[in-house]
Formats: C-alpha cells, sequence, structure tokens
C-alpha cells in the first residue's frame, strides 16, 4: 500500500537543483542568474569564478551540483550540457527595526531568495 512514485519535474534529458533561503534580495541574485542563462555549463562555470558578485560563489556550487546530479542520478554526459534555466523566486523577509533621529524608528527589510537551475543535454549534433 505505498504511493505511487512522484514523475519527474524535469525532462529526461535534463537535471534540477534548487537553493534555497539564500540571504539575498531576488533582484540582486537574479542579475548573476541571467548571466549564466544560455550558457554551456563550462563557460558559465568561468563567468561566476571571475564575477565580481559576492552571490556568484553560491551560485557556482549550486551550478556544480546541477552538472554532478546531471552526470551521477541521470547519467548525463557533462560536456554537452548547457544551462536551461536559470530562475529566481522570493523567500521569506525578515522585518526589523533600527532607531532613527528625535524617538522614530524605521523597518528594514532582509529578504531571501531561492535559485533554481536546470542544465540539459544537447544532442551530439548541436554541440
Amino acid at each position: 500500500m505505498s504511493q505511487t512514485k512522484n514523475p519527474r519535474r524535469v525532462n529526461a534529458n535534463e537535471a534540477r537543483t534548487k537553493l534555497v533561503s539564500v540571504r539575498i534580495s531576488p533582484q540582486k541574485l537574479n542579475l548573476v542568474a541571467a548571466s549564466i542563462r544560455g550558457l554551456k555549463v563550462q563557460r558559465a562555470l568561468n563567468e561566476l569564478e571571475f564575477s565580481r558578485k559576492r552571490i556568484a560563489k553560491d551560485v557556482r556550487k549550486a551550478l556544480y551540483s546541477a552538472i554532478s546530479n546531471a552526470e551521477n542520478n541521470h547519467n548525463l554526459d557533462i560536456d554537452n550540457l548547457v544551462v536551461a534555466e536559470a530562475y529566481v523566486g522570493k523567500g521569506l523577509v525578515m522585518k526589523r527595526f533600527a532607531s532613527r533621529a528625535r524617538g522614530r524608528s524605521s523597518r528594514i527589510m532582509k529578504p531571501f531568495s531561492e535559485l533554481t537551475i536546470v542544465v540539459r543535454e544537447l544532442g551530439q549534433e548541436a554541440a
């Protein structure tokens, strides 16, 4: 009486990784995600290696995870992988207060984000 197996959320030639609760605003994270979207994985790794953004280090780790998932879990060839999708979602927002002049206070928002990276294997003729 076990449950049926969940269907795959991605195609047979794709692998996915998801990074949740990243302590950066979605707008800043999306700048880095947009810079690797559509690139071959080796080029995307180089792009992240030399990026000046602080979050690029965490995005690089997530991309390595997606590549490892593709190789070990789905038996895809890592030489033909492309970053098919890299998108950002909003997470929770911590609200803090800071003291201001004349006994007042102001709200400080500390947002969290989610990053999803999908890598796809291209056919031999496209690579």
